[in-house]
């Protein structure tokens, strides 16, 4: 008779009972057919686990490429901000310099178009013009020096349509200049950050007064510089008081010079009580100092 099955004979031991079991043929196949489903499907998860790996390794690699590239962007950025606010405050200070001793009409420079013009020309003009403007430089400085004019008597002969009252003239708080105006360190990230403006240290709810009469743009909270008031002189001027503890004005109201505004605190990325000043000319930051008595 053909067989149908498979025999198998299980020895238990020395003492045992010898075992005989018959597995039909179909049910042979079955197991084996089952293995080596089983086995294919063991390698198709071992490779999909094994590409998952690698993209997730990838993955991983380009994201630290990615925020590497940011910081690297973040840094190009904050040097292009600085630089350019580097130019406006130097274009600014050329203007007044220039303005003050009627050089040129009353109008927005621009150094693009020097620059432009100083390009197209040999080295040798280039030379002879830098001579040139050194010695003008030089000569103004000299004369401002014999006539007794400070930076803020050149500032003020800026501003004839503007009120006496509303120029910013005054200290907004009296304390220590802590950290001055223009090339600084970033407390908190250590890298080069422009400074649009000084610092006054001074105790917490000391009293901060307007430097000039003028009209509150700006009463609230700004990032960065915590609860901050910005106000509008005419003509282009404007202050900021920054890092207040508290602000006693709103947005609309006019304010006359001495009058108390708010108090000093360290809101916004302060290490310390103190009071950040800026003063805008056209948006554009210049030292504070310039127009500060004493």
């Amino acid at each position: 008779m053909e067989k149908n099955s498979y025999t198998i004979l299980i020895f238990p031991g020395a003492h045992g009972k010898l075992r005989k079991v018959q597995i039909p043929y179909y049910i042979g196949h079955l197991v084996v057919v089952v293995g080596l489903l089983g086995l294919i499907a063991a390698v198709t998860v071992a490779a999909s686990y094994a590409r998952m790996l690698w993209k997730v390794a990838n993955y991983n690699n380009l994201r630290s490429q990615s925020a590497a590239l940011k910081t690297q962007y973040r840094k190009l950025e904050n040097k292009a901000t600085v630089t350019s606010a580097k130019l406006d405050s130097l274009q600014s200070l050329a203007e007044e310099v220039a303005l003050s001793y009627g050089f040129g009409s009353q109008r927005r420079l621009r150094f693009p178009l020097a620059a432009l013009n100083l390009a197209a020309q040999s080295n040798s003009t280039l030379d002879a013009s830098y001579q040139a403007a050194l010695y003008t430089f030089d000569a103004m400085k000299a004369a401002a020096a014999d006539s007794g004019m400070g930076a803020t008597a050149m500032g003020f002969r800026l501003f004839s349509t503007v009120s006496p009252d509303a120029l910013p003239s005054i200290w907004p708080v009296k304390g220590e200049i802590t950290d001055g105006f223009g090339d600084g360190t970033d407390p908190f990230s250590g890298e080069e950050a422009f400074h649009p403006g000084i610092d006054i240290a001074a105790p917490s709810g000391t009293p901060v007064e307007a430097t000039g009469d003028g009209l509150v743009v700006e009463a609230g909270w700004e990032s960065g510089y915590g609860n901050c008031i910005l106000i509008d002189h005419g003509d282009g001027i404007t202050t900021r008081y920054a890092h207040l503890s508290k602000i006693l004005v709103v947005v609309g109201e006019q304010v006359k010079r001495g009058e108390v505004i708010g108090a000093v605190g360290m809101t916004g990325r302060a290490t310390g009580p103190h009071l950040h000043y800026e003063v805008r000319i056209h948006d554009t930051p210049v030292n504070p100092v310039r127009f500060l008595p004493g």
